[in-house]
C-alpha cells in the first residue's frame, strides 16, 4: 500500500513540476487576386510546384516522391527550407513545413469566375502564432507574410497574364 501511495505521490508532483503546455494560437492569412485567364491558363503557368521558385524569388528542387501520386512530395527552397505537399486537387495544393515551430501550412489555389473566363488565384496561409511570443512579434510575422504574399499574388497574376 505504502508504495502505490508513493508511486502515485511521485506522479502526482512530476505533473505538477512538469511545464504547462502552450496553448495553440491559430490563424490564418488568406489572400486573392483576379485574373484575366481561364482556370486551366492560370494554373498551367502557376501551379506546377516549383512555379514558385518564378512568384516567389527563391531556389526550388524537388526532392522526393516526384512521381506519381504528387501527395508526399517534398520541395527545398532556398537550399533549407523542406516543403511537403499534402493534399492536391487538379488547381491546387497545400503543403506543410514539417519542421516548422508554428505548425504552418499554405494552399495555392485558382477558382474559376466569369463562367471560367477569369480565375481567382487564392493564397490561404494558416499557422500556430503562439510559438511567435509577443503580440508585436505576432503581428510583425502576420505583417511580413501578407507583404511577402501579397508580392506573389501580383507575381502569379502577371506570370498568369503574359502573353
Amino acid at each position: 500500500m505504502k508504495t502505490g501511495f508513493l508511486a502515485s505521490a511521485a506522479i502526482a508532483a512530476a505533473m505538477l513540476l512538469a511545464p504547462a503546455a502552450q496553448a495553440a494560437e491559430y490563424t490564418t492569412i488568406l489572400l486573392d487576386k483576379v485574373v484575366n485567364r481561364t482556370p486551366d491558363q492560370t494554373w498551367a503557368r502557376i501551379g506546377p510546384y516549383c512555379a514558385i521558385a518564378t512568384w516567389l524569388k527563391v531556389t526550388c528542387v524537388i526532392t522526393g516522391n516526384a512521381t506519381g501520386n504528387p501527395v508526399g512530395t517534398n520541395r527545398l527552397l532556398n537550399g533549407n527550407n523542406n516543403e511537403v505537399l499534402v493534399a492536391a486537387t487538379p488547381y491546387s495544393y497545400t503543403y506543410t513545413q514539417p519542421s516548422s515551430t508554428i505548425l504552418y501550412h499554405g494552399t495555392l489555389a485558382v477558382e474559376p469566375l466569369d463562367r471560367g473566363r477569369q480565375s481567382k488565384i487564392v493564397y490561404t496561409l494558416f499557422y500556430d502564432q503562439a510559438p511567435l511570443g509577443t503580440d508585436q512579434a505576432k503581428a510583425e510575422n502576420r505583417a511580413t507574410r501578407t507583404k511577402r504574399f501579397t508580392e506573389a499574388l501580383e507575381s502569379m497574376k502577371a506570370m498568369a497574364e503574359a502573353p
